[in-house]
């Protein structure tokens, strides 16, 4: 019998495991399946680059594998059944539902908002490449001197709001941050950042914490109007609520806790990786939301699971730690803001145009990374049948 895994979710995290697993074990005794609802595999980093107009590289599942022991399948998940160890689909056909033996949740995030009034009425996001799109027809929409909110001052806000401006210097652009303008950078990565805003004609309200979004706009806590067209909404994301209705340990985020090599604390057959996961990084700090959080990770839970299921003790062991947090301010313009392992500011940065091609040669290779998982030639391993798998055969 060959060993059945599935994972849920072709994102970094997911793809990424999914390619490792099939290049450390034997394909005539695993059967990977990817489930995603994209026959794409779609660089979310960059969705601020569609939104804009920008096209991107294609990258199709059935490429990405092509060679492989992997096998996409194109559907959406709706329910996991843990106990039963069943995935239930919908896709074109209809409903179905599929069997595994190892399961990787990976399925991701979707915009946060956070409970507050008229979000999902009227704002958009660059969380997926859908909702990057409908954000592309409204800017495309939008006649010179429209007005533009991009409402959060994080790195997907910074991300966006500068490549807006600098797409579309004839519209009028505006940031609403809820703390300082990066105020979790250093000093003179601050100033670069200011001096960025101010270049590209980007108004900054600072401390704006963002009631409610109306078709106009924004309204603060303390009342004020921030007039908008088209308001953008990057305050964080929030993981799917599957999870949250299986019986898996999960945190109050709806992430499924895991050990420090991506397994369920409590379905020892359910590994989760990326934004779906609350892992642990140094010092015992929660690994933050992000493509350098996910990759990791799905090292972490591809190697583990190899070697579980081969029968070896030891594995590599990732480095699920921080270097550098990579922000794009437009196609030209950059910080790399160099970081502790848990994610502090340090003292050194870099910025300007090499910082642009620094931020650039990261995410090309992150998209690289998922066609090549190893970068070297490994050894595959057979897989060691369980003693339940041995019984479940011979009956």
């Amino acid at each position: 019998m060959k060993h059945r895994i599935v994972v849920l979710g072709a994102g970094y995290a997911g793809a990424m495991t999914a390619g490792r697993l099939a290049r450390r074990l034997y394909a005539d005794d695993t059967e990977i399946t990817v489930v995603n609802a994209d026959a794409d595999f779609v660089e979310r980093v960059r969705m601020h680059q569609l939104a804009t107009g920008q096209d991107l590289t294609r990258r199709p599942l059935s490429e990405v594998y092509a060679g492989t022991a992997v096998s996409p399948r194109l559907a959406r998940v709706t329910a996991v059944d843990v106990d039963r160890r069943t995935v239930a689909l919908t896709d074109d056909n209809g409903t179905d539902e599929i069997a595994y033996d190892t399961l990787v949740y990976a399925l991701g995030s979707v915009a946060a908002d956070h409970g507050v009034p008229g979000v999902a009425e009227h704002a958009c996001d660059v969380a997926g490449r859908p909702s990057a799109l409908r954000l592309r027809d409204r800017l495309a929409n939008l006649a010179a001197g429209g007005t533009v909110l991009v409402v959060g001052g994080g790195l997907t806000g910074l991300e966006a709001v500068t490549e807006i401006a600098e797409a579309r210097p004839d519209l009028d652009v505006a940031l609403a941050a809820r703390g300082g303008l990066g105020d979790w950078l250093n000093g003179r990565a601050q100033q670069h950042l200011r001096g960025v805003c101010d270049r590209l004609g980007i108004t900054v309200h600072e401390h704006a914490d963002i009631a409610r979004v109306e078709a106009a706009g924004a309204v603060t806590s303390d009342d004020r109007q921030i007039p908008a067209q088209v308001t953008v909404w990057t305050t964080g994301f929030a993981v799917h609520p599957i999870a949250a209705a299986t019986t898996l340990a999960v945190a109050q985020t709806g992430q499924i806790i895991v050990d420090p090599t991506m397994r369920s604390v409590s379905h020892p057959e359910v590994y989760a990786v990326g934004d779906a996961a609350i892992a642990a990084g140094p010092g015992g700090k929660p690994l933050r939301m992000s493509c350098a959080s996910g990759i990791p990770m799905a090292w972490q839970a591809a190697d583990a699971i190899a070697a579980r299921l081969t029968g070896r003790a030891k594995f590599p062991k990732a480095p699920l730690r921080y270097v550098n947090q990579c922000i794009s301010l437009g196609r030209r313009d950059g910080i790399i803001q160099y970081v502790t392992a848990d994610d502090r500011a340090r003292g050194a940065q870099l910025t300007g145009k090499l910082a642009a091609r620094y931020k650039e040669f990261v995410c090309a290779g992150a998209a690289w990374s998922i066609s090549h998982p190893l970068l070297y030639p490994v050894r595959r391993h057979r897989v060691v049948p369980t003693r339940t798998e041995i019984h479940a055969a011979a009956s």
